[in-house]
C-alpha cells in the first residue's frame, strides 16, 4: 500500500473576483466551509473521471490486478441478472461499458481516501501487488486532482469573461444616459452641488427651499418644547400642591425663566423649613407635653411658614399662566412660518426625489461598469496563470513491505474466532443437552441420594464393554474396577439400615437399555460372595433378559409361579456360587401387572424367611407400571441411570414416582461412566489404564 498526502488550502478569489460580491459570515461559517471544501475534494479524488484518467495514464487495465478473474458468486449471478450489450472491439475504455465497470470496480476497491481530522490534509492510499505501480497511482491521482481543479477554474473564468464582454457595451451606454438625466434634474430641482464631501464621504449639496424648511422645523420644535414646559408648570401650580411644585425645582422644567426657577426654589426651601418645624414640634410635644409655652412659639413659626408657602403658590400660579399664554402664541406663529416653508418645499419634492434616485442609479451604474471593466482586463491575464489551492505535502513512495496479508492478525483473528465460536457451540450444546453426564447432575436432581457409580469399560483384564456381552464381571474378574464399584454399592445398601430392613432390593430404571439387569445380576453375585443366601428374581415378565446375561437354560419361572401353574418355584443355580439362587421370568403372560399386584407380596414374604437378600430385577419404570406395583414391598429400591443416555426429565420423573413410599429407601446408581472422566475419578479415584489398589505393577507388566 502506497500512501501520499495533499493539503487543501482555502480557495482564492476567481479571476473575475465574483466571490467578493458575496457576504462573508466568518467564524463558524469559515470552519464549515473549509470542511465542505475538504470533503468535496476527497469525493472528487474517488470520482470515476479521475479514476479513468489514472487508469489510462498508467495503462492499469493491462496489469495483473485488473485482469478478469473467475468468481463463483459472479458466475451464479450471471444466470439471473440481466446482461448488458457487449463492448465493441478496439474502442477506448470510456466507450466500453463492460470494461469500464470492471476497471472502476477494481480501482475503487484498492483506493482509500481519508481526510485527516482537524487538519486540511487528505491521505490517499492505494494497494497493488507492484509497489512501484502503487506509488505511481497515488501520485498520478494527486496530480489529476490539481489539473482538474485548475481546469475547472480556468473554464469558469473564461466563460464568465466572454459573457461579460458582451454586456459591458450596453452597461456603458446606460450609465451615460443616467448621467445626462442627473444633470437636467439638478437644474430643475434647485439643488446645487458644492463640490465637496462630508466626513462619511457623501457629496455635499445646497437648496435654499430645503434650508428654509429645515430652519422652520427647528424653530417649531423649540416652540413646542417651550409651550409644553410652560403648560406643565401651569397645571402643577393650578393644583396648588406644594409638594409637587417643590419637586419641579432644579429639574429644568422651568425652562429659561429665571423668576420661575427662583419661585420654585423658594417653595422648595419653605417646604424644608416646614418639615424642620414639624419635626421640632413633635420632639417638643414628646419632651415637654402639649401645654408647654415653648410649643406655642414653634406652632406660630410653623403657621407663618405655611402662609408663606400658600402666598408663593398664588404668585407662581399667576406667573405660570402668563408664561403659558406667551409660549402658546409663539408656537402658533412659528407653526405658520413652518407651513409656508413646507408648502414651498412640497412643490420641489417630486423633482428632488427623482433627482436623488436617478443620481444614485447613475453612481451605481458607473461604479459597476468601472469595476467590471477592471476585473475583465485582469481576467485576461489570470487565464494564463496556472494556480491551484492544492499542494502535495508527501508524495507517495514505493512501500518497503506489503500491507497484506497480515499473517499475525489473521492468525489471531482465526484463533479468537475459533475460540469464540467453539465456546458458543459448546455452550449451545450444553444448553440443549438434557442427558445426564456426571454424578453431580444426579445429586442435584435427587438431593444427594446416590448409592454409587459403575464404569463403562472392564478394568485390568481387558474385558470388552460390560453391556456388549453376557459375562459377569464380578464373577470372572473380582478385582476389576466394575467389581469394586458393585462392592461399594453393596456397602452403601448395608448402611441404609439394619440387615432385616434391607433384605428385599428392587432394581429398576427409567427406560430400557440403561443396564439394570447387569447391575441386578452382579449385585446378587457380590452379595452371595459375602456368604449370604441370595435370591435373584427376573421380574420383567414381558422382556426378561436375565437368562441371556447369566447364560442359563430356559425353564419355568415367575410367571408360572404367580399364575398357579407351579406349586414350587423352578430355581436355577450359578456354577461356583452355591449361595446364589436364580428365578427366571418364565413364559410371558397376558396380564403381568395383574399377577404382580395379586400374588407378588405373598411370595416376597415367603422369600424373606428363606433368604438373606432378595434381588428383584424389575422392568423399566416409565413405560410400564410393574415396578411401581412391587416398589412398596421392597426395602431398598435402586434406580439405574445411564451416563449419556438417561435424560434429566426421565430421572426426575422416575425418582418422584418412587419417593412417595416412606418405608422404602430409594437410591440412584449412575451406570456407564468412563474411567477417564473427571466425574468417575473424583468418585472412586481411578483413571483409565490406572492400576487397581493392591495390584502388583511389575506382575501386571509381565
Amino acid at each position: 500500500m502506497a500512501t501520499g498526502t495533499i493539503q487543501i488550502q482555502k480557495e482564492s478569489s476567481d479571476g473575475l473576483g465574483l466571490d467578493s460580491l458575496m457576504s462573508d459570515a466568518g467564524g463558524a461559517a469559515d470552519a464549515l466551509q473549509a470542511n465542505i471544501i475538504i470533503q468535496t475534494q476527497a469525493n472528487i479524488l474517488q470520482s470515476d473521471v479521475l479514476a479513468l484518467r489514472t487508469i489510462e495514464d498508467l495503462h492499469l487495465e493491462g496489469s495483473n490486478d485488473f485482469r478478469p478473474r473467475w468468481s463463483p458468486v459472479g458466475w451464479l449471478l450471471g444466470f439471473i441478472s440481466p446482461k448488458g450489450h457487449p463492448d465493441r472491439p478496439g474502442v477506448a475504455l470510456k466507450d466500453a461499458p463492460q470494461r469500464r465497470a470492471r476497471a472502476l470496480s477494481v480501482f475503487e476497491k484498492n483506493l482509500k481516501v481519508k481526510p485527516v481530522s482537524g487538519t486540511q490534509l487528505i491521505e490517499i492510499n492505494y494497494s497493488n501487488p507492484d509497489p512501484q505501480l502503487a506509488a505511481a497511482v497515488v501520485n498520478d491521482l494527486a496530480q489529476g486532482l490539481i489539473d482538474y481543479t485548475f481546469q475547472t477554474r480556468y473554464n469558469a473564468t473564461n466563460q464568465a469573461s466572454g459573457w461579460l464582454a458582451g454586456q459591458l457595451s450596453e452597461l456603458r451606454k446606460q450609465s451615460e444616459e443616467l448621467q445626462s438625466k442627473v444633470v437636467n434634474l439638478e437644474r430643475q430641482s434647485g439643488v446645487y452641488s458644492l463640490g465637496t464631501v462630508d466626513a462619511q464621504g457623501r457629496e455635499q449639496a445646497y437648496s435654499g427651499v430645503l434650508d428654509q424648511l429645515q430652519q422652520a422645523t427647528l424653530a417649531l420644535t423649540q416652540a413646542k418644547q417651550s409651550r409644553i414646559l410652560k403648560e406643565s408648570i401651569a397645571r402643577a401650580a393650578e393644583s396648588g400642591d406644594a409638594e409637587l411644585l417643590s419637586g419641579l425645582a432644579g429639574n429644568g422644567l422651568a425652562g429659561t425663566n429665571s423668576s420661575m426657577s427662583n419661585s420654585l426654589a423658594l417653595i422648595q426651601n419653605l417646604r424644608q423649613q416646614e418639615a424642620t418645624q414639624k419635626a421640632a414640634l413633635k420632639e417638643a410635644e414628646e419632651k415637654y407635653g402639649s401645654s408647654h409655652p415653648k410649643l406655642a412659639e414653634i406652632r406660630a413659626n410653623l403657621a407663618g411658614i405655611e402662609r408663606s408657602i400658600q402666598d408663593e403658590i398664588v404668585r407662581i400660579k399667576g406667573r405660570a399662566e402668563s408664561d403659558y399664554k406667551v409660549a402658546l402664541q409663539q408656537e402658533n406663529e412659528t407653526k405658520a412660518q413652518y407651513d409656508s416653508a413646507k408648502a414651498a418645499a412640497d412643490k420641489l419634492n417630486d423633482k428632488a426625489i427623482e433627482y436623488a434616485i436617478v443620481r444614485q442609479d447613475a453612481d451605481q451604474s458607473r461604479g459597476l461598469y468601472e469595476d467590471l471593466l477592471k476585473r475583465l482586463r485582469e481576467a485576461g491575464v489570470l487565464e494564463g496563470l496556472k494556480s491551484s489551492n492544492i499542494t502535495v505535502v508527501d508524495p507517495a513512495a514505493p512501500p518497503a513491505k506489503p500491507t497484506k496479508p497480515n499473517i499475525p492478525i489473521y492468525m489471531a483473528g482465526a484463533l479468537g474466532g475459533g475460540l469464540f465460536f467453539g465456546c458458543m457451540g459448546a455452550l449451545l450444546l450444553d444448553t440443549l443437552n438434557r442427558r445426564i453426564e456426571d454424578i453431580a447432575a444426579v445429586e442435584e436432581l435427587t438431593g444427594g441420594r446416590v448409592l454409587g457409580a459403575t464404569p463403562l469399560i472392564e478394568g485390568s483384564a481387558g474385558q470388552p464393554a460390560l453391556q456388549s456381552g453376557s459375562q459377569l464381571a464380578t464373577l470372572h474378574d473380582p478385582q476389576s474396577t466394575f467389581a469394586e464399584a458393585l462392592k461399594s454399592i453393596r456397602t452403601s445398601i448395608l448402611l441404609t439400615g439394619s440387615r432385616r430392613s434391607s433384605r428385599v432390593i428392587l432394581v429398576t430404571s427409567s427406560i430400557q437399555g440403561e443396564g439394570k439387569t447387569t447391575i441386578s445380576a452382579n449385585l446378587a453375585i457380590v452379595l452371595a460372595q459375602s456368604n449370604r443366601r441370595v435370591l435373584l428374581v427376573d421380574m420383567d415378565m414381558r422382556r426378561g433378559s436375565l437368562r441371556r446375561k447369566m447364560d442359563l437354560p430356559a425353564s419355568h419361572g415367575l410367571s408360572e409361579l404367580l399364575a398357579g401353574q407351579d406349586k414350587q418355584p423352578t430355581f436355577q443355580y450359578v456354577k461356583d456360587l452355591p449361595n446364589l439362587t436364580v428365578l427366571l421370568s418364565g413364559t410371558p403372560p397376558p396380564n403381568p401387572s395383574e399377577l404382580l399386584d395379586s400374588y407378588m407380596e405373598e411370595w416376597i414374604a415367603v422369600w424373606r424367611n428363606e433368604y438373606d437378600y432378595v434381588v428383584l430385577d424389575g422392568p423399566p419404570l416409565l413405560p410400564i407400571t410393574d415396578a411401581r406395583i412391587v416398589h412398596p414391598f421392597a426395602d431398598v429400591t435402586i434406580l439405574i441411570a445411564r451416563s449419556g443416555m438417561t435424560e434429566r426429565p426421565q430421572l426426575e420423573r422416575s425418582y418422584a414416582l418412587l419417593s412417595h413410599s416412606p418405608n422404602n429407601f430409594v437410591g440412584v446408581v449412575l451406570n456407564g461412566l468412563r474411567p477417564q472422566d473427571e466425574s468417575y475419578y473424583g468418585y472412586y479415584g481411578y483413571r483409565k489404564y490406572a492400576y487397581h489398589y493392591g495390584e502388583d505393577k511389575n506382575e501386571k507388566a509381565r
